[in-house]
C-alpha cells in the first residue's frame, strides 16, 4: 500500500478506520489525555515507535561520563530504522508525568532528532523554545514548561506507557494535534479502502445537512442511508 495516503487523513480519521478493521469500537489503542503541539499545521506523523523513558524532577546517581554514554547511545538508537516503509517516530516517557517539571523538547533535541530523520515525537513530557524550535518537525507533549531541570534518559527500547497508552518499541503510531493512535499491522492493507468508506458514510449526513430545506425528516433518511453501508473487507 501507498504509506503517504495514510498522512493525508487526522488522527481521528485512523481512529474510525480502526473500528472497521476491529469490527466494532473501542476504549483502547489511543492517547486518552490532551496535548500541546508544537505546530497544529503540520500534517499528521506515522511512523514506527523508538521508545525512552526519562526523568527530570531529581539528579540521576549516574557519573556525568555515564549519563553521556546513555545519551549517544540513544541517539544511535533512534537514527535506527529497522522498517522499509516507515520512518521512525520518538516515543519518550517522563516518569515524572503527571507532574513533569523539566523538558526535554526545545530547539535542541528537536534540531537534532530532525537531523536523525525522526518523523515527530510523542511524549507525556514537557516542551519549550516555542519560538525557535523547527517548525517543520512535529512534537505532540503534555504541557509546556520553561526550564529543563534535571532531564536525563533512565532508559529506551523499552515498553512505554504515556498518556493513557501502552506503546512497546516497533508499534506503529499515527499522530497529530488530536493524539496518537496505534495501527497494528494486520490493519494496514484494508485502512485505505476503511478511510474511504468511513468518508462516504460521513458524507451522506454532511451533505444532507448544507441542503436548504433540511430538516429532522432530512437527518433521519440520512442517517438511515449511511448506517445502512456496510463495509466489505
Amino acid at each position: 500500500m501507498n504509506i503517504n495516503i495514510l498522512t493525508t487523513v487526522d488522527t481521528p480519521t485512523i481512529s474510525n478506520a480502526l473500528d472497521l478493521y476491529r469490527g466494532d469500537r473501542s476504549a483502547e489503542g489511543f492517547t486518552k489525555f490532551p496535548v500541546v503541539c508544537s505546530n497544529n499545521n503540520l500534517t499528521p506523523i506515522i511512523g514506527v515507535a523508538k521508545t525512552a523513558k526519562i526523568k527530570a524532577s531529581i539528579k540521576s546517581s549516574l557519573t556525568p561520563t555515564e549519563l553521556n554514554n546513555i545519551r549517544i547511545n540513544y541517539y544511535e538508537y533512534m537514527s535506527t530504522r529497522i522498517d522499509t516503509h516507515f520512518g521512525n517516530i520518538c516515543v519518550i516517557e517522563d516518569l515524572d508525568w503527571p507532574n513533569p517539571v523539566g523538558a526535554f523538547w526545545g530547539e535542541v533535541n528537536v534540531s537534532i532528532h530532525k537531523g536523525l530523520k525522526l518523523n515527530g515525537t510523542l511524549t507525556n513530557g514537557l516542551l519549550r523554545d516555542l519560538g525557535d524550535i523547527d517548525k517543520d518537525y512535529m512534537v505532540l507533549a503534555s504541557a509546556v514548561g520553561p526550564s529543563h531541570a534535571y532531564v536525563h534518559v533512565v532508559e529506551f527500547n523499552t515498553e512505554v506507557n504515556l498518556l493513557g497508552l501502552k506503546i512497546k518499541p516497533n508499534d506503529i503510531i499515527h499522530a497529530d494535534h488530536h493524539g496518537a493512535v496505534i495501527i497494528p499491522r494486520d490493519a494496514l492493507k484494508i485502512l485505505p479502502k476503511a478511510i474511504q468508506f468511513m468518508k462516504d458514510k460521513e458524507e451522506i449526513v454532511i451533505k444532507a445537512t448544507k441542503e436548504k430545506n433540511f430538516d429532522f425528516d432530512k437527518l433521519k433518511s440520512a442517517w438511515k442511508e449511511a448506517n445502512s453501508m456496510i463495509f466489505k473487507n
